[in-house]
This record gives C-alpha cells, sequence and structure tokens, in this order.
C-alpha cells in the first residue's frame, strides 16, 4: 500500500506561479516628466533650431535620460510633429464681447502675445524654413498655423451672421484670410519693430469693415 508521502505530487500540491507586477517607475509614462520634455524642446528649438536639436540636447535640458524620451517618442521629428499638432488641438480662446470688432480685437490682442513671446518668435520661423524641406513638418504646421486660427475665426464669423452683421453664406476660406492673414504677415513674416499702440485697434476696425462688405 502506497503511504500519502510517497503519492505523486498532483496538480492543486503544486506552488501558486507568481503573479506579474503591475509596470512601476521608469515603466509607467509619467505626465510631469512628459511635460518637462515637451517644455524642453521648445526650449532647445528656440535656443539651437530644428536642424541642431538632439534627443541628448532635449533629455539634458529636460533633466531626464534618452530612453525617457524614446519611450515616448521615436525620433525628434515625431517629437516636433507631435508637439506642433497639439497646437492645433488647444486652439484659441473664444472672444465673446458681443460685437465683431470687439471680438476681433481681443482676438488680435491675445495672438499678438503669443507671436511677440522670444520662443515663438525663434520657433515658428525655424520650423517654416524646416517645412520647405520636410512636407511632414510642412503638413503638421499647416495644420497647426490654419486650424487653430480656423475654429476661432469661425466662431467669430458665426456670432457676427447670428447678431446681423455679417451676410449669412460668406466664404469661410476669404474671412479666415482676411482675420488672421495681417496680423500673422506683421509679426511672423515682416517681423518688424513693436506694433504701434494703435495698431491693433485699427486692424480689428478695418477686418470688421472688411467681413461686412462681403
Amino acid at each position: 500500500m502506497t503511504s500519502n508521502a510517497d503519492a505523486p505530487e498532483t496538480q492543486s500540491a503544486r506552488p501558486p506561479r507568481p503573479r506579474r507586477r503591475t509596470p512601476a517607475g521608469a515603466a509607467v509614462l509619467r505626465e510631469d516628466v512628459t511635460e518637462a520634455i515637451r517644455a524642453a524642446v521648445f526650449e532647445e528649438l528656440a535656443a539651437v533650431g530644428y536642424g541642431r536639436m538632439s534627443i541628448e540636447g532635449i533629455a539634458r535640458r529636460a533633466g531626464v535620460g534618452k530612453t525617457a524620451v524614446y519611450r515616448r517618442w521615436r525620433s525628434k521629428l515625431h517629437l516636433v510633429l507631435d508637439l506642433v499638432s497639439a497646437v492645433a488641438v488647444q486652439g484659441l480662446p473664444m472672444p465673446d464681447t458681443g460685437s465683431l470688432e470687439g471680438d476681433l480685437r481681443l482676438l488680435y490682442e491675445v495672438t499678438s502675445r503669443a507671436l511677440r513671446h522670444p520662443v515663438a518668435g525663434q520657433i515658428i520661423p525655424d520650423l517654416q524654413a524646416e517645412a520647405a524641406r520636410n512636407p511632414e513638418i510642412a503638413e503638421a504646421m499647416q495644420k497647426a498655423l490654419r486650424e487653430g486660427q480656423q475654429s476661432v475665426a469661425s466662431g467669430i464669423v458665426a456670432a457676427a451672421v447670428a447678431r446681423g452683421e455679417i451676410r449669412d453664406g460668406v466664404d469661410e476660406d476669404l474671412t479666415l484670410d482676411l482675420i488672421s492673414g495681417p496680423l500673422y504677415w506683421r509679426s511672423v513674416v515682416v517681423r518688424g519693430p513693436k506694433l504701434p499702440k494703435e495698431y491693433l485697434p485699427s486692424l480689428a476696425r478695418a477686418t470688421a469693415a472688411a467681413l461686412k462688405a462681403l
């Protein structure tokens, strides 16, 4: 007769397999690290430009290792494309002053402050130059610059139509060009001296008159 001690080990008698641990520490994409990397990208772009920008420089500026960057983005191109695309999603605050001219003036004041920022003033022209050589950056830049403004411009026009200030059915592309074109040209392309005090109110007034004449 076989004793219990000599009986073969059954499946139930085997020790349970250890559970897989939930990834922790470096395996988790911490949001504070991601934001530090994003901020470092903007600073690095402003300091050295896209051509000289490197993952090593970004990581050093963010205070992280290169693996932390590569864990989130495959290359500096994908990193920049992600950030530029995010600009389009964020957009600008929707003005709601109760008049077309007031909405335009508020939009111009917010946009002008953003374009005058030293970082933006260096990054946008640099990426525009890079876009001429790289179709992916060109597409992302077009999306960020156009869609970000288009959503706000469409809202301004829709509100003006509802108030009876603009006729219904105006050409959307033309209204976007009229609203966004002059300030962008003056601030980013020409990049002249500081705007005169009355420039933005005058631009809002002239743009409102042009939109009403469509």
